[in-house]
């Protein structure tokens, strides 16, 4: 009986567009997390992919020997590509010229993402075709030139030919100390070097590539059985200069996806409370005609039931079609990406349920508690009691919904304490904003008057609208914010004219012509860095030990077992911050990365003691830093006084960025080409070495630029998702506000008053939620800055004009637009549609 009373009232209502309201918020609640979810994991895995050829793979395990058999058998049981690579360094000998290199060693079907480019015989980089053949390697530029351009070389016990010379491999990395030059060979060639023996350095590289979910398998699987000297390494492990970005973008489009969800969530309680108050009278009459609780209780869940799975099922649709119409304007290299439908179907379908159940149950407790004598006195209510037990089942659906989504409690409560702050603002400001118009509100001579005293007689009704109001601005602001924050630090990262090129091995002798040659060729040079070797032995006289002998059971403090490379500088290089002491004032002083020094527990005013050359060097902490690793250029854990350097050797290490064209070109194309400057360096400076970086910058553009550009559609979405809650919140009030109308007008007043004074009171209510949403924006932000993005915080001045100004001027046009058929309407017409 129960389901065939609510099937009729939900047909009859469904046709009445009395459900109009909380249909339209449960859609926009599936269709923002639904659509969301879809855009943003297809980004998300769009710009892993891209990212995954900084790596040449999906995963790698690094290992200082081979691993076990079982784990390769493990990535074949589940459908994954891998591939072995070796890697050592050893010298190579061309007649009587000799050099230290880094060996590449791969197997067939390296690389697995990614190209490796070969320069043509017309200077062009071309993608390679395969791998060096038996006994050829292939060889990067630079060796040719530090060897006089051989033909062959020898290679420990073996001649190979020099047939190929490499422009860029895809998993090259990016370290300007790694002066090595690098060849390329084949795995199977290795054995007859002879070069490999017991106790021999060398690194394996085990590189997959496959599907996402068999990837996440392997890694669960894999991932225990590895010692503490291998590593698992994928994109976002730090190993690549695009780690950074790639995790921020992802933490950007969770965060946007979860504040659609707050602003869905807000959307269904208030379309839940005026549902049931809409119904307030239909359970009065219910009960009058001698229907139980059980009965009622019945009939309005299946209601609910059908209206909510009615919002459900249109939001899904609406997320499908808003995926393919967002696919539509992705580049291709992006819209060929395609993650499985079902997390987000199923996140559209809890955020449904969930939503709807949680911030309906005291609306519906209030409107199961309505008392049968409501049929003769209207302004009875029932319940009254249990607000607290409404804010916290609000809460726990929105955290619970957004750990479902973001898998991140720190997001989750940012959210949720910005939530929070929002309600306890709305209960102090915007109330006592709000009664400011007591003492006018009587008086209605003006529209202003009658603005205030419609807030005032709707001082309940105006708060639940600013909830929507201000959560939208809220949002709106805060994306905007941190949008603008993550293209600055990436355009920070990689300004126009960033370095290409960079110079290493650089000796005293030749610091001063190599400056002579450049400012003769026109090329711009950045800052010369003395580098120098030395090992950090003691902390405050406590001899360091390595993780190695920690293992063994040695007592001690844990150190850093490798030599650090050690520099000096007059200033604060550009791309670190000081965040704790001065910047090395005295000879004896010294600048400690912060990741190091917390790390090893290194404090402001500890002495450092160093090994260099085999004289001991004692130091103290001065400063702490903060150092943007992902940017390309030199960085350095520890920074020292030039005074405190002087007594060793040191050679030095330089950028500089070199066009396509070359230095000093003009429109009418004079100038030397790129290729003949680099070779001229080469071989007036056959000792320094030269690392060519700009294909990695070109790569590292691109991923960016994509990333930028999933940012801006991700704000569009979270736009639309916006406008259609400031919509719905004027859609709240419409019933009241007809009445109030039809009363005004029997009472003479004029449609000009009635539009001021309507477009007064929404401009006065946008004006309010500008100010709540600033204050807890800029809350957010300081949350989100310093917890999950890592950025600077600052305050946003210009939000506390704006804002205000921009919210009053959107909500009063929507309000106004809303209205305009009440606002027109006759005093007949509107006591008719009220009836």
């Amino acid at each position: 009986m129960e389901l065939n009373l609510a099937w009729r009232l939900f047909k009859r209502e469904l046709q009445q567009g009395q459900l109009l309201l909380i249909i339209l918020a449960i859609t926009l609640a599936v269709l923002s997390v639904s659509g969301l979810a879809r855009v943003s994991e297809r980004l998300q895995v769009a710009i892993n992919g891209q990212a995954t050829q900084f790596i040449a793979a999906d995963r790698i395990i690094d290992s200082p020997v081979q691993i076990d058999s079982t784990i390769l058998a493990k990535a074949d049981e589940l459908g994954l590509k891998h591939v072995t690579n070796m890697q050592f360094n050893s010298m190579v000998y061309a007649g009587d010229q000799f050099q230290l290199v880094t060996v590449r060693a791969v197997e067939s079907g390296y690389p697995l993402k990614g190209d490796i480019e070969l320069k043509a015989d017309n200077g062009q980089d071309v993608k390679a075709q395969g791998l060096p053949q038996a006994d050829e390697i292939w060889f990067e530029s630079r060796l040719g030139g530090l060897l006089g351009s051989p033909k062959t070389l020898e290679l420990g016990n073996s001649e190979f030919s020099l047939s190929q010379e490499i422009s860029r491999l895809p998993d090259a990395g990016f370290n300007p100390f790694a002066s090595s030059p690098v060849v390329l060979m084949r795995i199977e060639d290795v054995a007859k070097t002879g070069v490999i023996q017991p106790g021999s350095r060398v690194t394996y590289l085990y590189q997959f590539a496959g599907d996402e979910t068999a990837l996440t398998a392997f890694e669960n699987s894999v991932k225990p059985l590895l010692n503490n000297t291998q590593r698992w390494v994928d994109v976002q492990s730090g190993d690549s200069p695009i780690a950074g970005a790639v995790k921020r973008a992802e933490r950007f489009l969770l965060l946007a996806s979860l504040l659609g969800i707050a602003l869905a969530c807000a959307a269904i309680g208030i379309a839940a409370q005026r549902y049931c108050q809409r119904h307030y009278d239909v359970v009065a009459m219910l009960k009058t005609f001698g229907a139980s609780s059980s009965q009622i209780r019945r009939l309005f869940g299946i209601h609910l039931l059908l209206v909510t799975l009615f919002g459900i099922g249109l939001g899904l649709i609406g997320g499908a079609l808003l995926d393919l119409g967002i696919n539509q304007l992705l580049p291709p290299e992006i819209a060929a990406y395609s993650p499985p439908l079902t997390r987000p179907i199923l996140l559209g379908i809890s955020t449904g349920l969930i939503s709807a159940f949680m911030f309906s149950a005291y609306p519906l407790m209030r409107l199961l508690a309505i008392p049968p004598l409501r049929v003769l006195q209207r302004q009875l209510e029932g319940l009254q009691l249990g607000m607290w037990l409404h804010l916290l089942l609000s809460l726990g659906a929105m955290a619970l919904l957004g750990y479902l989504y973001s898998q991140s409690w720190t997001l989750t409560l940012t959210v949720v304490a910005a939530v929070l702050l929002l309600g306890v603002l709305l209960s102090l400001l915007g109330f006592v904003m709000i009664r400011l118009g007591h003492s006018v509100g009587m008086k209605t001579t003006n529209p202003l008057q009658l603005a205030l005293a419609g807030l005032r007689r709707r001082a309940r009704q105006n708060a639940v609208q600013l909830v929507g109001f201000s959560a939208a601005l809220v949002l709106l602001l805060t994306i905007l914010a941190l949008r603008q924050d993550l293209l600055n630090e990436w355009q920070k990262q990689l300004p126009e004219n960033a370095p290409n090129y960079f110079l290493v091995n650089i000796a005293p002798d030749d610091a001063k012509p190599l400056n002579d040659f450049m400012a003769q060729k026109g090329i711009a040079a950045t800052d010369i860095y003395p580098v120098i070797r030395g090992r950090l032995t003691q902390i405050n006289g406590e001899t360091l030990i390595s993780n190695e002998q920690a293992e063994a059971g040695e007592k001690g403090r844990v150190g850093i077992s490798r030599e650090l490379n050690l520099t000096w500088r007059n200033a604060l290089p550009a791309n670190n911050e000081l965040l704790e002491g001065q910047f090395n004032q005295a000879a004896d002083e010294v600048s400690v990365e912060s990741g190091v020094a917390e790390r090893l527990g290194v404090k402001l005013g500890d002495k450092l003691t160093y090994v260099i050359d085999n004289q001991e060097l004692t130091v103290k902490v001065a400063s702490i830093r903060a150092v943007h690793w992902e940017t390309l250029q030199p960085n350095f854990f520890m920074i020292f006084t030039q005074e405190a350097l002087a007594p060793f050797a040191y050679t030095s290490m330089a950028s500089f960025y070199l066009d396509e064209k070359g230095p000093n070109n003009t429109a009418s194309g004079e100038g030397a080409p790129k290729n003949t400057v680099i070779l001229e360096l080469i071989q007036q400076f056959p000792t320094v070495s030269i690392i060519d970086v700009g294909a990695m910058v070109g790569q590292l553009r691109q991923i960016i630029e994509q990333v930028s550009l999933s940012l801006t559609l991700v704000l569009v979405l979270v736009l639309l998702a916006s406008a259609l809650v400031l919509i719905a919140q004027t859609e709240a009030g419409m019933a009241t506000r007809q009445r109030e109308l039809a009363v005004l007008r029997t009472f003479g007043a004029s449609g000009w008053l009635l539009r001021s004074a309507t477009g007064f009171e929404f401009a006065l209510l946008g004006g309010i939620a500008g100010v709540l949403a600033v204050i807890v924006a800029e809350f957010a932000l300081y949350l989100l800055k310093t917890q999950v993005f890592e950025l600077n915080v600052y305050m946003h001045w210009p939000w506390w004009a704006i804002a205000p100004v921009s919210g009053a001027l959107l909500v009063a046009l929507l309000g106004v637009w809303r209205c305009r058929q009440l606002l027109n309407q006759s005093c007949a017409e509107l006591l008719k549609a009220g009836s």
